[in-house]
Order: structure tokens, then C-alpha cells, then sequence
């Protein structure tokens, strides 16, 4: 089949048989216009998944009527932000001055309006981005953090309104600051009306999730599938007594999983999505995309079709609202989340892979399994980026590459058990403070959950107030800060971690968060925290308040020092190899030839690299920007315990 032809043959009946009057004259020409440029990849895509449908035709035509009714619901400074971010600015999130968080609103608010009154605080931190986790409708009690959605267009009304989540979006981008929301699109609760139409026996929204009335395809199904949430039920199917039917459900019993074999779907959620781009936001972080698409025979993640559904969202998002980006949240094997990173798919990706391997090196004090990974999996498509994280709201999962270990000699079983227990201060001479994850009884398996600072030892130096052992988990907070400051990308904090906030047990008292001890790391930052937190320590502060204000005043200086080179923005990123295996080394070469070497001692004790490491400057003298200090190209380099250099030539 010809698609150029067939694409274009169907772009002209479709638009004869719509009526988009209610576009006004540029509108209709902007719409026209970006059809003609995206139409045939976004129709390539839905053909390959739904062609064989007796109605693929009536649904795609339906879709191009909600993608008008998107644009026409597009504010016009979103419309100039998509003017600007289509030419001059679209590589915006290659800038030096990109710098990133994520909260929960209430946990910083705690409600929209009072997360607003927190813009200069972010601003003063030298914030540029700002990821919300999800803030939508969702069940009262567990929601897996919200992430179950019963109302994508609803907030949750403990936090505010729609009306003032559209004001916060405006004050952000007043303030240049982006927002970025979650898409969770994978599935919605049991209480969304789509849900619920399912559950009055609607047949239209029944097909809009996989349910089946007995176990035999389920069986089959789970003969492939790998379970979640182990330590909260077994399995991936939920019986519902009120259907009579089994329901899938990946992840908990309340978020069904939805159907994207039905085209219905596709358009309907891409009608959620127009909604949120629509608010202001930068960026959708796609949630779970890598469970989209199920394939019976298959462990149903990172399927062919999942790519080509995503790619058809983003055709959507280039016609309607292209200013904003996909950032994709894929916590899978390596090689599988670069599959995701590409310029017609998802333009940003979290990247588990650095995260993960950071806490390894910290743990063993060795960086050549960090090294020969990053070698093989950092680079990616020019035009996209990664955003680096050392924590999140999530757990820790040891998602590193089983081969690349092998090749080092490292038993990837063995290595995971012991980074499990190292983390969860099971381990002898652990510095950690981290509490177990989703434990499989079966297996003994976990993941491992905690704030930044106390999985870096700063815990219990506080708890014993040895100072030596606070000053050493400080080291250790700011070296992790360093690399994803410097490596190339956004770096992204959680929120509370540019502060050490440490471990908050109290979720274990809440019957609603006790059993998910995720909550431990997901810390309320309460005004007492931020108020004087740039001010000097004073007598009366404790020795945590004025570890605080340490850890604040030096990830701050790491932030504007990234933002005052633009080598720490569009650049490509070498990791070398050397003689030293408790060092990670890098190399950043902007387009105008200048570089930048990043030298990293994950180990307490002193390190030295050889002079030829500085082979990279060609005889160039480099100085060191965190000290300030010339280097001399003719020595060895000595680090101190947990010593960070970054060499500008």
C-alpha cells in the first residue's frame, strides 16, 4: 500500500465530511496546515495498530475532530509558546539553565494557591522546571499516590480547583518556570466514569478495559507476566463482583488497566490529554508506558505497538499543542528505555539506569559498572534529553544490564541481594537508612525506598551526632548532586532532598500509606523548613537545622554554576576510562570545542588519577570550577573522600 497517497486520500474525505466551523479563520489555516506536516506519520501509526477494524476510519476522522477542538480550547499565549518552541526555543530543555523538581502539592503547599506563594522560593533555588505529581480526582484513601485517576480534568479538591492549577501553570511560565504533569494513561481508577459506566454492565465502556468471565485467558496471560506489587496481592487480575468478570489490573486492584486495542480508547484518553497540555504545561510525563499494549506469549511490556501508540499521541500533541514535550517513565532493562527516546516519541526520559548505578557506586565504592554502562546506554538521539535523578517518589529498583555486569565478573543476582541489603542497613558497616520495598515473598526480592539523605549516611550520623559521619554523608549528597548537575541533561531533584531531608516513618500510622512504604521518602516541606534556610546558622539552630542549610547552600552553588557555562547545556557526553577503579569520569564537548572533565571519587578514602587524563584539553590549561583553582596539567590529580572536580578548559 502506498501510505503517501493513502494518507493524503484520506486527510482530504475526512475534512470534507467535518465541520470545523467553529475555528476561527487562522485557526482553521494553523490546523490545516499542521495536518498536512503530521497527518501521514499519525496515520501510518493508527493504521499499523487499528486498520484491521471494520471502523478504524470513523474513529480516525473522530480524532482529527477532537484534535480541532483542542486547538480551539488553546489559549493564545499557548499558541505563541507553540510558535516559539516550533522555531527558536524548541531545544529548550538543552539549556544550561534547565534545572528540575518534583513534589507532591501537598506536600509542599499543601494546595495549589499556596504552592504558588512558593514561586520565589523555587526561583531563589534556581528552579526552571517543575514536575507536580499527579494532582487529579482520585479515591479517597489509597490511590497509589494519585496515580489512580478518576477525574483527569478534575483536581483533587484537598489541593484546589482546576481554575487555580490554570493560575499556578501562568504564574510559572511568568516566572520561567515549567510545568510538567503526569499522564497516566495506563489505566484510571475504578472510579472514573469510565469505570463506572463498566460497571452499570455500559458494553461500550466495558470494552474500554480488559475484563474476561472466567480465568482461562488471565492464566494464560499470567504464565508471562511478572507481578508489581507482590507484597500487596499476587497476580494481575482482580475478580469484580458487582461484572461477574476478572479485571486487569497491573498494578492495585483499584486501577484498571485500559484497552488500547480499542480505538475508542486511543481517542478518548488523547482527548485527556489535549485537556492537560491545555492547562500550560511543558511536558506529560508518561506514566507506565511501557505496559500500554498487551500480547498474550509475551511479559505484555515494551511491545511494538506500545511504540507506535505513543508516537501517534506525540503526532497528536505536533498538530494541537506542539510546545510540549513526552518524558518518558520507562523502569525497564536498559536497552529497552533508550527504545523510547526519539524525537517522534518521547523527546526527555528519565534515566534509571544513572540513578541506580550511582547508588551502586556509592555502595561498593567501584565505578566500573557504572562506567562501562554509561558507555554503552547514555548517548541518545541529539535533539532529546535525559533527566537525571538520584531520587524520586518511587523506589529504587536495580534495573542495570545483566550482561555488562557479567562481563565484569559481577553475579547480577548475587549484586542485586547485596545492594538490597546494603540499603536497607541489612548489611554490616552500611551507612544506609533504607526501608524495603514490594519484598517478594516467593523470592526474597525487593526494591529499596528512602530519602536521599539517609540512604547517604546522614541519618544515622545525626541519630549518633558524629559529626566525622555527618561531614562524610555530606560528601556523599553533594558528590550525587555533582554528577547529575554536570553530566548533560536536566537535572531533576525530589523535593526536600536540596535541603537532606531524612526519613518521615509516620506514614506507618496511616492506614491508608502503611502498607506502601514508598511514604517513607515522600517528605512534607513545610514553611518552617524553608523559612530562613539561606541564613547563616545561628546558636539556636540544631545540628540537623544547620546540616540543612549546608546541604541547601551547596546544591544551590552547583545550580548556578551550571547555569553560568553553557558546556553544562548542548553538549555531547564521553565517559572515560581509567586506571582508577573508585573514580567516574567524564567529558562534556560543546559544539564550540570547549570541554568540561568531570572527576568523581566515589570512595571515603583519597584517590589519584593520572596526569594523562587531562590528555582531553590538548595542553590546555583548565581550572576547576567548584574551587576555583588552576590545575596543573603536568601532575597527578588527588581527590579527597567523595571530591568532585569540574575541569574547564
Amino acid at each position: 500500500m502506498n501510505y503517501a497517497a493513502s494518507s493524503e486520500q484520506c486527510l482530504s474525505r475526512i475534512l470534507a465530511g467535518l465541520d470545523l466551523s467553529f475555528l476561527s479563520q487562522r485557526d482553521l489555516k494553523l490546523f490545516t496546515n499542521r495536518l498536512n506536516s503530521h497527518f501521514h506519520e499519525l496515520f501510518t501509526r493508527y493504521v499499523d495498530v487499528y486498520g484491521h477494524q471494520f471502523d478504524c476510519y470513523y474513529h480516525l476522522s473522530q480524532l482529527v475532530l477532537s484534535l480541532a477542538m483542542g486547538l480551539k480550547n488553546r489559549k493564545a499565549d499557548l499558541k505563541r509558546l507553540d510558535k516559539a518552541r516550533s522555531h527558536d526555543d524548541k531545544l529548550w530543555h538543552q539549556q544550561e539553565n534547565q534545572v528540575g523538581m518534583a513534589c507532591y502539592v501537598d506536600l509542599m503547599g499543601p494546595t495549589l494557591t499556596e504552592l504558588q506563594a512558593k514561586i520565589p522560593y523555587f526561583k531563589s533555588l534556581g528552579l526552571t522546571y517543575l514536575h507536580l505529581m499527579p494532582l487529579y480526582a482520585s479515591p479517597e484513601g489509597d490511590s497509589d499516590g494519585g496515580y489512580a485517576v478518576s477525574d483527569y480534568r478534575k483536581v483533587n479538591p484537598v489541593l484546589g480547583n482546576m481554575k487555580e492549577l490554570e493560575a499556578l501553570s501562568k504564574a510559572l511560565r511568568d516566572a520561567g518556570i515549567n510545568l510538567v504533569l503526569d499522564f497516566v494513561f495506563n489505566h484510571t481508577s475504578d472510579e472514573h466514569r469510565w469505570a463506572k459506566a463498566a460497571l452499570t454492565g455500559d458494553e461500550n465502556y466495558q470494552n474500554y478495559y480488559y475484563l474476561f468471565d472466567d480465568r482461562t485467558i488471565p492464566d494464560q496471560y499470567e504464565q508471562s507476566l511478572r507481578e508489581i506489587f507482590p507484597q500487596v496481592r499476587r497476580g494481575s487480575f482482580t475478580w469484580n463482583e458487582t461484572m461477574q468478570k476478572w479485571v486487569w489490573t497491573t498494578f492495585n486492584s483499584f486501577q484498571w488497566d485500559l484497552n488500547y486495542s480499542n480505538p475508542a480508547v486511543f481517542n478518548a484518553i488523547t482527548e485527556e490529554m489535549l485537556f492537560l497540555a491545555n492547562i500550560g504545561c511543558a511536558a506529560l510525563r508518561l506514566d507506565a508506558l511501557a505496559f500500554i499494549w498487551k500480547q498474550m506469549g509475551t511479559n505484555c511490556e515494551n511491545q511494538p505497538n506500545a511504540h507506535k501508540l505513543i508516537q501517534a499521541f506525540n503526532c497528536c500533541l505536533q498538530i494541537t499543542a506542539p510546545a510540549v514535550v513526552f518524558k518518558s517513565e520507562a523502569i525497564v532493562h536498559p536497552d529497552e528505555v533508550l527504545k523510547y527516546i526519539r524525537q517522534d516519541e518521547c523527546q526527555l526520559s528519565y534515566n534509571p539506569l544513572l540513578m541506580a548505578l550511582i547508588w551502586n557506586s556509592l555502595a561498593t565504592r567501584k565505578t566500573r559498572l557504572l562506567t562501562s554502562s554509561m558507555q554503552k546506554s547514555f548517548a541518545i538521539e541529539q535533539d532529546c534529553s535525559w533527566v537525571n535523578y538520584v531520587r524520586c517518589h518511587d523506589d529504587i529498583g536495580w534495573t542495570f544490564d545483566d550482561a555488562v555486569a557479567h562481563q565484569l565478573g559481577i553475579n547480577p543476582y548475587d549484586h542485586r541481594f547485596f545492594l538490597n541489603q546494603f540499603f536497607t542497613g541489612r548489611f554490616e558497616g552500611s551507612f544506609a537508612n533504607g526501608v524495603p520495598f514490594a519484598e517478594n515473598p516467593s523470592n526474597g526480592d525487593c526494591r529499596v525506598c528512602g530519602s536521599l539523605a539517609s540512604l547517604c549516611g546522614l541519618e544515622g550520623a545525626l541519630q549518633a551526632n558524629d559529626q566525622q559521619a555527618i561531614d562524610t554523608a555530606m560528601r556523599r549528597i553533594m558528590l550525587v548532586h555533582g554528577v547529575i548537575m554536570s553530566i548533560g541533561g536536566i537535572p531533576l531533584l525530589y523535593s526536600g532532598d536540596e535541603m537532606g531531608l531524612l526519613n518521615d516513618y509516620s506514614y506507618r500510622d496511616d492506614p491508608a500509606k502503611a502498607h506502601d512504604d514508598r511514604w517513607v521518602n515522600r517528605i512534607a516541606v513545610t514553611s518552617a523548613h524553608i523559612d530562613d534556610i539561606e541564613a547563616a546558622p545561628t546558636a539556636t539552630d540544631s545540628l540537623e537545622r544547620k546540616t540543612q542549610k549546608a546541604i541547601f547552600a551547596g546544591i544551590k552553588q552547583l545550580i548556578n554554576l551550571r547555569k553560568e557555562h553553557a558546556v553544562f547545556g548542548k553538549a555531547r557526553t564521553h565517559i572515560l576510562q581509567t586506571a582508577n577503579q573508585h573514580c567516574f569520569v567524564y567529558c562534556r564537548v560543546a559544539d564550540d570545542g570547549q570541554k568540561l572533565l568531570a572527576l568523581c571519587n566515589f570512595s571515603e578514602h583519597p584517590q589519584t588519577l593520572q596526569s594523562n587524563v587531562l590528555d582531553v584539553f590538548d595542553g590546555k590549561p583548565a581550572t576547576d570550577l567548584l574551587s576555583n583553582n588552576p590545575i596543573d596539567k603536568a601532575s597527578d590529580i588527588h581527590l579527597a573522600p567523595y571530591q568532585q572536580y569540574w575541569l574547564l578548559s
